[in-house]
């Protein structure tokens, strides 16, 4: 395993890198000057965000081998942390979220073309942190952009769709999610000079991130993820996998979503009631059963590197993932779901 103070180090130096890109410049004792990097520091700086991507790249790197000291690591897992928070802050305009982490959105507090524009300045931050690097990591971060923003794509065209194929489904999910987690280990192994790592690290990676967009949409159901609304998904008419699971199973709740989707804004009370009602289906347990059929894929491409330092860490997180709703009753009956349960598999890596 890794030494955890190394990994407090590490962390440590992303935060510190993260600082100073988004500092302003501005002197001491007088007004923030630059609103885009304040808006920009609201969300990636002190917000409760989990710095899930930079600790993928830095396990992916141990388990190659790589010395933590090696300053390359600590950009890459910056840049992966900037390119997340800019897809967040552009989503956020995009599904009119109004609180992210338990705070309020960017596009809440500044509109949605601060948030927009905060979002282009990110991103582009977190590319010019791959210039000086090996030249093919670059490219490989933007197609991991081009591919996130055909999956962002993909979903807005596929809202209030119903009939959405479930494999239509997985891609969104790949594109959006697993993209960028495959990108983490695709630098780390670009890094190391090993071309036999790299495919398997994307593989990985991807499969992971499909998981973990599975498990959010979930948590979305069951109320289990702090700091978001729940029911976001039906609210905001996207067919998240669960809510086509649910409308292939039961005719009846597929109706009553799309005569609901049909008239608008919902209230609270009728997004819980629809939530209970793709509950009822089953349409959790399936949704689970194919986080654990990812989970058990990545392993298995993964499985070289498990037993190596930062290969236990990334198998660990992995297998808390496929594992997150096992103690979840009463889900399949439309139950009220404590979301104290629910694991949080963000907090296993």
């Amino acid at each position: 395993m890794t030494n955890a103070l190394e990994t407090t180090g590490y962390l440590g130096n992303v935060e510190e890198v993260l600082k100073a890109a988004l500092a302003d410049g501005t002197p001491a004792g007088q007004p923030e000057g630059d609103m885009m990097k304040q808006a920009a520091r609201h969300l990636c700086v002190g917000g409760g965000a989990k710095r899930l991507r930079p600790l993928l790249v830095l396990y992916f790197a141990r388990a190659l081998g790589m010395p933590l000291d090696d300053e390359r690591f600590v950009h890459a897992g910056v840049a992966a942390e900037l390119i997340h928070s800019a897809s967040l802050l552009h989503d956020d305009v995009v599904d009119a979220g109004m609180y992210r982490r338990g705070r309020p959105t960017v596009n809440a507090l500044w509109g949605n073309v601060m948030a927009v524009m905060t979002g282009d300045m990110v991103l582009t931050l977190g590319l010019q942190r791959l210039l000086s690097m090996e030249p093919k990591v670059m490219h490989d971060a933007l197609e991991c952009v081009a591919e996130m923003t055909r999956g962002t794509i993909a979903e807005l065209e596929a809202r209030g769709d119903l009939d959405l194929p479930l494999e239509r489904m997985r891609f969104i999910a790949e594109a959006k999610t697993g993209a960028l987690f495959g990108f983490c280990g695709i630098a780390a192994a670009r890094f190391a000079g090993n071309d036999e790592a790299r495919p398997r690290f994307d593989e990985f990676g991807r499969r992971l991130g499909i998981a973990f967009q599975i498990a959010d949409d979930v948590k979305d159901l069951l109320g289990g993820d702090e700091g978001k609304t729940p029911f976001a998904d039906l609210a905001s008419k996207t067919p998240s996998l669960p809510i086509l699971v649910a409308a292939q199973k039961d005719p009846a709740v597929k109706k009553r979503i799309k005569d609901a989707w049909g008239f608008g804004a919902m209230t609270p009370e009728r997004l819980r009631e629809l939530g209970a009602a793709v509950r009822a289906t089953g349409a959790i347990q399936e949704s689970v059963r194919r986080i654990k059929a990812e989970v058990h894929a990545a392993l298995e491409v993964f499985s070289p590197y498990a037993q190596r330092p930062g290969g236990v860490e990334l198998v660990g997180y992995a297998h808390k993932l496929a594992t997150a709703f096992d103690d979840v009753g009463g889900a399949d009956e439309g139950n009220p779901v404590d979301a104290g349960r629910i694991a949080q598999p963000e907090q296993a890596l």
